[in-house]
């Protein structure tokens, strides 16, 4: 491995995306070597009759431009459609021990997986094996079980639906709601906290609503790095003279400065757009206290006299107005204050903004959902929407900006591990067999189950599971304490490598790569985040003969672990409408019509009934929350305690690295680092850019460290810092986490800085 360059740190003043992410894209193409492979792929992605991106799930536009992607999504498929290749030899060269010195991004580097293989402990090499034979060792597993719920099915959002469908009916057949998955560890929040506010747990904006919006906040996101190609849509309204605010601990530099790649005379002038019209420089954890001095702002209003609130709206769609009142009103300015770290003009600023606006669009990211009260936070941005009507209304509604391409389509489909009897009855009708009525585990009871020993079984339909959960430390323990450890994937990672005492890893077939059956090409379907479902169709060649597609492969596996199967998996296997007429079946409401819709290039948009003002709550009406106090978490009581938030760096997506940069935040080389507000490294008598380790503030017994972190100036509020995930996940216990969801609480983990 090639020596690195010496880390620098220096603060990045251009704009966002222009002409820096029209270098980064070609950049990446050439070091794939794939730029005429990836360029001609570029020009069918996200657009009708081609394939959808295989990194964020923001909508695509009206397909009227030729290009819709964005630079993160060319690394995404450039990675994907890489020349380089993780073969039998590879593997003959390196043991997993070997591997495992080797850095994540390293091991992003070597390509794609070709061949099936399974792990030889004699050797702790990797070594070849059948497609048959890797089958029969899942069935053997399976089957010698004491019980289903020995086992853990895991989902990566980057499933299709109908692959995610078929896991979902195998899984039950076999016994058990055991669904770990990646909205776990992401918006678990929103699908657990926001039925109890409006019936649904997705988002009510379509794209157009943009275009309508009169006023549009941005909360906990970053969607210069996450969601890129939403910038557009906040360009156009910023253009239009709509007021952006953002609300955030780090002023993210897409959202203060952006350039259209697209934008031709942008480009060619070096121009920009300035996208934020008001930065509120939050605490770690002080939104709820900016929410509520929002709200009350707006009830002290209306009992001056004025006319604020949709009372129409209030008195015809809505219930518990009067106890948020009560509750919202009773807390006082100054407590408002010290909790946000807002002063209460700024407050009073943007409570105006939205109370102009007749028409307002909240979006939130992971700076939201993964607090202690997660779910919590998310019904309060629902509280303040409500109190103006902001739903069922063009440009008005919540918008969680989801990451992964079809995390929220997983979740429509089946892969839940807390499934509702009505639809489990429908399961049983459709199917012919009585599923599970057991909640299941998600991801973080799969870790304590595996600690405990009552998990044998890992199986991991994508992702890099062990790299994206809490407490690295322990969840490598859990992992090697398994029978049997399970990677379905497109590129080796560090989850292939902390295993079970089996393992085997197993190569997919690529969203950007065709499917050919023996009934001819197929396609799958892809829910992005604002519940619109389009197909998908891949236009490159797979990766290596031996790559199955996911469907082929979760057909297999049921036949392996279930020989008396009531389920025709092999009618699935080459003709995908079957499986679309079987979600259709199970999911008569919103997926009727479903194998003729999935024809449509568009595709198609799920009901979401508050659009029409239908609630679907136990009172048959929107429902106003309360939630005490300031805290997104629990208070600790030691006054050395800094409030952690792990983040992505630019060139990254999830656990995936594709380089050790991260341009925006002025940093090359160095992916350890601790972004700290000056006079908070001062009060520590600490250098800029001195080394130092991080602890976790817990009272578990458990002692949690990172060392060698360079300390960076930084404009973070006092008492905030950041630093990456995955490298900073050993300092998030298992146990922080949202109660409500069990999502991890990774932006705001309670730490001190130690020599």
């Amino acid at each position: 491995m090639a020596e690195r360059e010496p880390p620098r740190y220096k603060p990045y003043d251009r704009p966002a995306g222009g002409w820096g992410a029209a270098a980064a894209t070609a950049k990446v193409l050439l070091e794939q070597s794939v730029v005429a492979k990836g360029s001609r792929a570029l020009l069918a992605m996200n657009q009708p009759g081609g394939f959808k991106c295989p990194s964020c799930a923001f909508p695509d536009a009206d397909c009227t431009r030729k290009l819709e992607f964005c630079e993160n999504g060319v690394k995404a498929l450039a990675h994907e459609a890489t020349k380089f290749r993780v073969e039998r030899a590879f593997f003959e060269q390196h043991t997993v021990s070997d591997l495992m010195r080797q850095s994540d991004y390293w091991l992003e580097m070597q390509g794609r997986l070709t061949e099936p293989m399974r792990y030889d402990a004699a050797t702790d090499r990797y070594v070849p094996c059948t497609w048959d034979e890797a089958f029969a060792t899942i069935g053997r597993h399976l089957q010698a079980l004491d019980t289903p719920h020995q086992a853990e099915f895991y989902t990566s959002g980057r499933t299709p639906n109908e692959a995610a469908f078929l896991y979902s009916i195998f899984v039950r057949e076999f016994g058990t709601n055991n669904f770990p998955d990646c909205s776990n560890m992401c918006h678990e929040p929103t699908s657990r906290g926001l039925p109890h506010s409006i019936g649904i747990g997705k988002g009510t904006v379509v794209l157009d609503d943009f275009a309508h919006a009169e006023a549009i906040f941005v909360i906990g996101q970053n969607p210069g790095t996450n969601a890129p190609r939403m910038m557009t849509q906040l360009v156009e309204a910023r253009k239009r003279g709509v007021p952006i605010v953002t609300v955030n601990p780090m002023p993210e530099r897409a959202l203060m400065r952006f350039t259209e790649p697209q934008d031709v005379v942008q480009m060619a002038t070096f121009g920009s757009t300035a996208v934020t019209s008001e930065f509120v420089h939050i605490r770690i954890g002080g939104d709820l206290a900016f929410l509520k001095g929002m709200m009350k702002v707006a009830f002290e209003r209306e009992a001056a006299g004025e006319r604020v609130l949709d009372d129409d709206f209030l008195r015809d769609h809505t219930v518990g107005l009067d106890a948020v009142r009560e509750e919202v009103l009773a807390t006082g300015w100054a407590s408002i204050v010290e909790a946000s770290g807002i002063d209460e003009a700024q407050i009073r600023r943007c409570a105006e903004i939205y109370i102009r606006s007749n028409a307002t669009i909240v979006c939130y990211g992971m700076g939201i959902t993964q607090h202690q009260r997660g779910s919590q936070l998310v019904q309060q941005i629902a509280n303040l929407l409500l109190l103006r009507g902001n739903f069922g209304k063009p440009g008005a509604g919540i918008s969680p900006i989801r990451g992964h391409s079809n995390v929220q389509g997983d979740r429509t489909v089946g892969i839940d591990e807390r499934p509702s009897a009505a639809y489990l009855d429908q399961v049983r009708e459709v199917f012919g067999f009585e599923p599970p009525r057991e909640w299941g585990h998600h991801t973080v009871d799969s870790v304590q189950a595996m600690l405990d020993g009552t998990a044998r079984v890992f199986i991991g339909l994508g992702g890099n599971f062990v790299r994206a959960i809490p407490d690295t430390d322990r969840a490598y323990e859990a992992m090697r304490r398994l029978d049997l450890t399970v990677g379905i994937a497109t590129k080796l990672n560090r989850g292939h490598l902390v295993h079970g005492r089996e393992a085997l890893v197993l190569p997919v077939v690529s969203r950007s790569e065709r499917i050919e059956t023996a009934a001819g090409e197929q396609f799958v379907t892809i829910e992005d985040s604002m519940s619109n479902v389009t197909p998908s169709r891949g236009v490159l060649e797979p990766a290596g003969a031996d790559a199955l597609p996911e469907v082929e492969i979760v057909c297999r596996m049921a036949r392996a672990a279930l020989p008396d199967s009531v389920v025709p998996w092999e009618d699935y296997i080459d003709d995908y409408d079957r499986i679309r007429a079987k979600i259709a079946e199970v999911y008569p409401a919103i997926y009727a019509g479903f194998v003729d819709k999935a024809r449509d290039p568009k595709g198609f948009h799920l009901d979401i009934p508050p659009r029409r003002r239908v609630w679907n709550t136990p009172a048959g009406k929107a429902t106003f929350l309360v939630l005490p106090g300031l805290d997104a978490n629990a208070p600790v009581d030691d006054p050395g305690m800094l409030r952690l938030a792990t983040v992505r760096s630019h060139d990254q997506f999830n656990t995936t690295i594709y380089s050790y940069n991260d341009r925006y935040r002025g940093v090359r080389n160095d992916r350890m680092v601790l972004f700290m507000n000056e006079q908070d490294r001062r009060a520590r008598g600490l250098e800029n850019g001195a080394r130092i380790a991080l602890e976790t503030i817990a009272d578990d017994g458990v002692r949690r460290r990172v060392d060698g972190l360079a300390v960076i100036d930084y404009p973070m509020p006092r008492g905030s810092v950041a630093g990456y995930f995955p490298e900073l996940n050993p300092l998030l216990p298992l146990a922080h986490h949202d109660r409500t969801s069990g999502t991890p609480a990774a932006k705001s983990i309670p730490v001190r800085v130690v020599a």
